[in-house]
């Protein structure tokens, strides 16, 4: 493939979708349409021809990886003369509030788990490590929630590095997003996985090194692979209302949901207030906290105003 003049100095090689889309290879679908249908996330519009042209490739990229660090991590135990429980592939994958992380940590967990030798791989969400609604409340942190200080951190990194350390079972919180809030005693356990994914927003925030210098100080230290989602800003803000829209006459309808006050708006009245909550929220996350990490990403999935991956990067090793 030449190589184009405007990336010779870049950290990423850059592929169009048709570039990429070749490099599949021989990697077999393992996903009917209907499966893929269940994956995807409201407003997405992922499909099996998507799956094939973006997300195969992808798989048969994590698998050289996959391999490459075992091989690496065996090599090591010669060297040491240890005998060391394998350690699981973590995978980050990051991006703004309605890109379709979701989707894609999905479509990622179902076309890993069936990969030849059948691998474990689990899903986390940072959603459960959120500070709970009081502690945001108390803090004056609400109208900051999914900004970096809203998350209890050092449970986080206290999390991942169980996984990594191999201790089991490791137990995440979960988060409703009906009630919009931390799930009081419920937790998910990871246990082992070959493969475990991180999806959230600022799962590639930097923070200030430790005086000390004996703490890791970024969730991304964990990752041995990670992806970021990319859109255009005004993309972006369409997608959000529109998603918003959808929830206010269906999710938001449910007496229980912390948003149940906005179905009771008119399309217009939704439209502004989804409006209002993207430019003075969701936008200033992005370009403070988020859009910040793109180039710590091994990997960007450019999106277009379609839903679909128009463009490709990985990054140089």
């Amino acid at each position: 493939m030449k190589l184009r003049v405007e990336e010779q100095f870049s950290a990423y090689h850059s592929f169009s979708r048709v570039e990429w889309a070749k490099l599949r290879d021989d990697t077999p679908m393992t996903l009917t349409s209907e499966e893929v249908t269940r994956l995807r996330s409201l407003h997405d519009r992922l499909d099996i021809r998507e799956v094939e042209e973006v997300y195969l490739p992808l798989s048969r990229l994590l698998s050289i990886y996959v391999n490459a660090t075992q091989r690496l991590f065996r090599a090591q135990e010669r060297f040491l003369g240890t005998e060391d429980i394998k350690m699981p592939f973590i995978i980050g994958v990051a991006g703004s509030v309605a890109v379709g992380k979701s989707t894609t940590a999905r479509v990622l967990q179902a076309l890993l788990a069936r990969w030849p030798n059948v691998p474990k791989v689990d899903l986390v969400t940072t959603d459960g490590f959120l500070y709970p609604n009081a502690i945001l409340e108390r803090e004056g942190l609400m109208e900051k929630k999914g900004f970096p200080e809203s998350y209890d951190l050092p449970a986080l990194l206290h999390f991942l590095n169980d996984v990594k350390a191999g201790r089991r079972p490791a137990r995440a919180p979960i988060y409703s997003h009906l009630t919009y809030d931390v799930t009081p005693n419920v937790w998910v356990e990871v246990d082992r996985p070959e493969i475990l994914i991180v999806e959230g927003l600022n799962v590639l925030q930097t923070g200030r090194l430790p005086k000390d210098g004996k703490a890791i100080p970024f969730v991304s230290d964990f990752f041995d692979f990670s992806v970021y989602l990319d859109a255009d800003d005004d993309v972006l803000k369409k997608w959000y209302i529109d998603r918003f829209l959808t929830l206010r006459s269906t999710a938001f309808r449910d007496p229980k949901s912390y948003f149940h006050r906005y179905s009771r708006l008119s399309d217009d009245e939704a439209a502004q207030t989804a409006s209002s909550i993207w430019e003075r929220i969701n936008l200033v996350n992005l370009h403070e906290n988020i859009v910040p990490t793109r180039q710590r990403s091994d990997l960007i999935l450019k999106k277009g105003e379609s839903h679909l991956v128009e463009e490709v990067s990985l990054r140089r090793l």
